[in-house]
C-alpha cells in the first residue's frame, strides 16, 4: 500500500538509490573485514585488543585520515541499524516490537533490554570485526577472548560469509523477480 501510494520520484529514483547504498554499505562492510582477515593471517598486531597509551588526536584510528574516520562512523551506524532491524525481524523476537499507542510495561522494558543488549555490543562487534579500533571510552579491548586468533578469525569469517551469502542470494532473487516479471508481461 504504501509503495502505491509513493510518489513516482520516489518509486523510480529514492527506492533504488536506497538500495545501492544498502549494497554499497554492505559490500565496504565485507570488503573491511576481508582486509582483516588478510591481516589477521599476516600481523598479529591486528588483533583487537586495547591500543595502549594511544591519546585521542594523536594516533590515527584510520588509515585514511578523516575519510576514512568518517566512513567506520558510517559503517558503525550502518551495522546498528541492520542489527536492530535483523534483531527484530526474527521470528523470536517480532512479538516484542512495540505498538503504537498500545504497548504494554512488560515489552517497553523487554525493549529497553534489548536495545542496551545491542548498544552494548556494538563497540566488541565492530572491533572484532577490524571496522574500527577505536575503543570508546570502554575498555572493551581487555576481553580475554579477543586475544584468541580463532575465535576472532572464525568470528571474521563468519560475518564475511554469511553476509556475502545473504547479500547473493537477495539480490539474485531480486535479479531473478524482475526478470520474470519483465518477460511474463511481455510473454
Amino acid at each position: 500500500e504504501l509503495r502505491h501510494r509513493a510518489s513516482p520520484w520516489q518509486r523510480n529514483l529514492g527506492y533504488p538509490l536506497a538500495m545501492l547504498g544498502l549494497l554499497a554499505l554492505t559490500g565496504i562492510s565485507v570488503l573491511i573485514v576481508c582486509f582483516h582477515v588478510l591481516e589477521l593471517l599476516l600481523d598479529d598486531a591486528a588483533m583487537p585488543r586495547g591500543i595502549q597509551d594511544a591519546p585521542l588526536g594523536q594516533v590515527s584510528f584510520s588509515i585514511f585520515g578523516s575519510f576514512g574516520a568518517a566512513l567506520q562512523v558510517v559503517l558503525i551506524f550502518y551495522l546498528m541499524v541492520s542489527s536492530v532491524v535483523g534483531f527484530y525481524s526474527s521470528p523470536l523476537f517480532t512479538r516484542l516490537l512495540p505498538e503504537r499507542q498500545d504497548t504494554p510495561l512488560t515489552k517497553i522494558i523487554g525493549n529497553c533490554v534489548s536495545l542496551l543488549v545491542l548498544s552494548s555490543a556494538l563497540p566488541v562487534f565492530s572491533r572484532t570485526l577490524g571496522i574500527t579500533r577505536f575503543d570508546l571510552l570502554g575498555d572493551f579491548g581487555r576481553f580475554n577472548w579477543l586475544g584468541n586468533f580463532y575465535i576472532v578469525f572464525l568470528y571474521n569469517m563468519g560475518f564475511a560469509g554469511l553476509t556475502t551469502l545473504c547479500l547473493v542470494k537477495r539480490v539474485s532473487w531480486a535479479v531473478q523477480a524482475e526478470l520474470i516479471r519483465a518477460f511474463g508481461e511481455d510473454g
